[in-house]
């Protein structure tokens, strides 16, 4: 599924942090929002470790999730549409 995680962080120094880890997960598209697609174990996890990154007291994170039905309906102006990432990685 595809997931966007987007965020309003009051701290610089946990803002970094938490981009830097989000991008191992998914694709910035904005400074404050990504798109992730994972399983829902996955979603699960990623929540549960960006909630020990953050401070609910001064921070904001939201996670959205779109249906897949939704994707070709995906308008964009100067990116390119979602895409999956793709299935292997030759190294």
């Amino acid at each position: 599924m595809l997931l966007l995680v987007v965020y309003d962080i009051a701290d610089d120094k946990r803002r970094v942090k938490l981009a830097n880890f989000l991008e191992g997960h998914g694709r910035r598209v904005q400074e404050s929002v990504f798109e992730c697609f994972l399983s829902l174990p996955e979603v699960k996890k990623l929540f549960e470790q960006v909630k020990r990154r953050v401070k609910a007291q001064e921070d904001n994170v939201r996670f959205y999730w779109i249906p897949s039905d939704a994707l070709p309906k995906t308008l964009t102006i100067g990116s390119p549409l979602p895409g999956k990432p793709p299935s292997a990685y030759i190294i």
